[in-house]
């Protein structure tokens, strides 16, 4: 019996190609394909986005919103697709879009934009590896024009170098437009120390990726340089909102995350937050971001304060947010859909998604600490209630 699943080498996303692994997988486990079959767009689509297609995962997607942003590209209010299988989560996040609303905004403000690949040249030497980074400076120029010739978009803005040994770690910075640009930095890098090879004698032996770009893992190094893009969300929510919407007190918040920060301290995680990767990765897959990507993007720093006027302040910074709205998944049926619900779909927009997704994301943590922060526990609003009353599904 044949094992291997059906591939056609002609057209390996026609129908009759999709009905032949659907059987097969079925005659192979017994499973009936009753919904995995169905699906509304056409496979001709998906060359570049997935192999051996079979059929689709329907995620549910909810509604969460409006929620008001006062970014430098999105401006007004944004009606926010999540797609999740937890119960609760639009509720919540539906919650803090509310609070923050009725608080005037959320604020938003991207510093920083770049995605990185991170070679590593191996030399004999530690005095070869050094005098390599100071010969890199003066050919910066050189190398930028051939790593962007293998792109229309990409923009190499600066190497960094990070010495160890006989090892010299770089970390190639690009600009990649609406793209996140993981592939194309890897190409541009390929053809930038292939020139690098043939124009510096010393350096012949190199690879590609040294993990220094920490490619779908959260790091400190991007926590401090920025991978993605670099996104702050920020509100202030008045003392009676707090007390009435939040059901706590801007003292009580505050301590409460002062608490939670020792906490994200001896746990050694790369967020003091509460849970943006619940933003983010239903996002994600609402609107065809690579969902990995989550690893880096949910990390966090945020800060808390009680102002001068007895309000409450909370911000929270992604320096990893890694997004695009060309490219990848972004064109397919239902994820274009749902960015085309935000306007973010297509070029020049990327930088509007990313002040939608911080918001989002601050949306949550505002609610969520509404939940754990509350003065009363008796109030039907409590965390654990919660997720008692719609978050159960057995």
């Amino acid at each position: 019996m044949d094992e291997k699943i059906p591939r056609s080498s002609e057209n390996d996303y026609s129908t009759d190609i999709t009905k032949a692994r659907q059987k097969f997988i079925e005659s192979k486990t017994g499973v009936n394909l009753k919904h995995v079959k169905k699906y509304s767009f056409d496979p001709g689509i998906l060359p570049g986005n997935i192999e051996h297609f079979t059929g689709v995962a329907q995620v549910p997607i909810g509604i969460a919103g409006p929620v008001l942003v006062n970014g430098e590209h999105a401006n007004g209010d944004f009606y926010v697709p999540l797609a999740t299988t937890e119960g609760t989560l639009v509720a919540s996040y539906n919650r803090g879009m509310k609070i923050t609303r009725m608080s005037g905004g959320i604020d938003v403000t991207i510093s920083d934009d770049a995605m990185q690949r991170a070679p590593v040249f191996i030399f004999k030497n530690a005095r070869e590896a050094r005098d390599f980074g100071l010969w890199l400076d003066k050919s910066f120029l050189e190398i930028k024009a051939q790593a962007e010739t293998t792109t229309s978009i990409g923009k190499l803005v600066i190497i960094e170098r990070y010495h160890a040994g006989r090892y010299m770690y770089l970390r190639f910075d690009y600009t990649t437009g609406d793209a996140a640009g993981q592939n194309m930095t890897g190409k541009a890098t390929f053809m930038a120390c292939e020139w690098i090879r043939s124009h510096y004698e010393p350096a012949k032996v190199y690879i590609l990726d040294s993990n220094f770009a920490t490619d779908k893992k959260a790091s400190m190094i991007n926590t401090l340089k920025t991978r993605g893009k670099r996104v702050t969300a920020e509100v202030t929510i008045p003392e009676a909102i707090v007390r009435s919407e939040m059901n706590s007190s801007p003292f009580k918040l505050e301590y409460g995350l002062k608490v939670s920060m020792i906490g994200s301290y001896m746990s050694g995680a790369m967020n003091n937050g509460l849970h943006s990767a619940n933003a983010l990765a239903a996002l994600f897959i609402a609107t065809g971001q690579d969902a990995a990507n989550v690893a880096e993007s949910h990390t966090a720093v945020v800060n808390a304060e009680r102002t001068r006027e007895g309000d409450f302040y909370y911000s929270i910074t992604i320096p990893s947010l890694i997004v695009a709205t060309y490219g990848g998944g972004t064109g397919l049926a239902t994820q274009r859909e749902c960015l085309e619900i935000l306007g973010c779909f297509g070029v020049g927009k990327v930088m509007k998604f990313a002040e939608i997704a911080a918001a989002t994301a601050l949306a949550g943590e505002i609610s969520l600490m509404s939940a754990i922060n509350i003065d009363k526990l008796s109030r039907a609003i409590d965390w654990v209630s919660s997720h008692d009353k719609m978050g159960r599904n057995r």
